[in-house]
């Protein structure tokens, strides 16, 4: 007899997501001249989403995307059913009802974005009129999944202005490349090192510990002043509180996983005291850890 999957939305080994908090949305990408035009508010990657599937009734306020590179798996939009196989994406347009879910014996690695603005609807508009079915082909390139990449490692730095202005505006490259594929051609970006960055990368591997400001001066070889004052600077944020907002990207991750408690995510990235992390959740994110966790669930569970 057939082994049943269990349907989930999230949850798959090795996978890969970050979702900008409300604030961050509200405050600056639907004002600011750039990045109101078209931004991103979801990405991820999910390798083999064995029992993947979401059902979205009445659509969601969002844009979605998914590039389908192994496996397969099937969408249901406007009374239709298309099968998905590797080199397809699918685009799913805004308020728009849909269902989709991986294969259960062969199940998809997707690459998948959110994203609205101004200028959103006509771009979705684009794609469809050149996709057939929903569903146009695209043959994989190293260049395409390098924007992915750029943007997913950019995003996982912060939101400072530049940074959320540059990641969206390789989005608009990453838009054209599936448009354009005849003339896409990506063009290389080299890294910058300096105190700040190595500071950045710090924050990375130190995200489920507790560090000071003197700490992270002290790393910098910076007095704690002047540290402050040039990581204000460069990220329009004081240090412990842009390292807070890596901490709650990071929850955001862990609170779509079905056996983790509030209060182990709390531990598991540094706060003992899981009061104080639902205030800053709340603060950042707009609504609190549970709600943010009931809010996605997959419809139906």
């Amino acid at each position: 007899m057939k082994e049943k999957v269990a349907r989930k939305r999230e949850g798959f080994e090795g996978q890969r997501l970050i979702v900008l908090p409300k604030k961050i949305r509200t405050d600056f990408l639907t004002k600011d001249p750039i990045t109101r035009q078209v931004y991103i508010t979801d990405i991820g990657y999910y390798p083999k989403a064995k029992g993947h599937y979401m059902k979205r009734s009445a659509g969601i306020g969002q844009h979605i995307i998914i590039y389908c590179v192994e496996g397969s798996g099937w969408l249901e939009i406007n009374r239709k059913r298309v099968d998905i196989s590797p080199s397809q994406f699918i685009t799913i347009p805004a308020n728009t009802p849909h269902t989709y879910s991986a294969n259960e014996d062969d199940p998809w690695t997707i690459y998948w974005i959110h994203f609205k603005g101004d200028l959103a609807a006509y771009i979705v508009d684009l794609i469809l009129q050149h996709a057939k079915n929903y569903k146009p082909y695209l043959p994989y390139s190293d260049s395409r999944i390098k924007l992915f990449e750029d943007i997913y490692s950019n995003l996982e730095r912060g939101y400072t202005a530049d940074n959320l202005r540059y990641v969206n505006m390789i989005f608009y490259h990453f838009l054209s490349s599936l448009l354009y594929e005849d003339k896409f051609n990506f063009i290389k970006h080299t890294d910058e090192k300096d105190v700040i960055a190595a500071t950045l990368d710090l924050m990375q591997q130190k995200i489920h510990t507790r560090i000071t400001l003197n700490e992270f001066a002290e790393f910098a070889n910076l007095s704690v002043s002047y540290f402050s004052t040039i990581f204000r600077e460069r990220t329009g944020y004081a240090p412990v509180e842009y390292f807070n907002h890596l901490k709650v990207q990071k929850a955001c991750q862990y609170l779509l996983l079905p056996d983790i408690t509030i209060k182990e995510v709390a531990e598991s990235l540094g706060m003992d005291d899981p009061y104080y992390f639902s205030r800053m959740f709340s603060k950042l994110m707009g609504v609190s850890p549970k709600e943010y966790r009931r809010r996605n669930r997959p419809e139906g569970m």
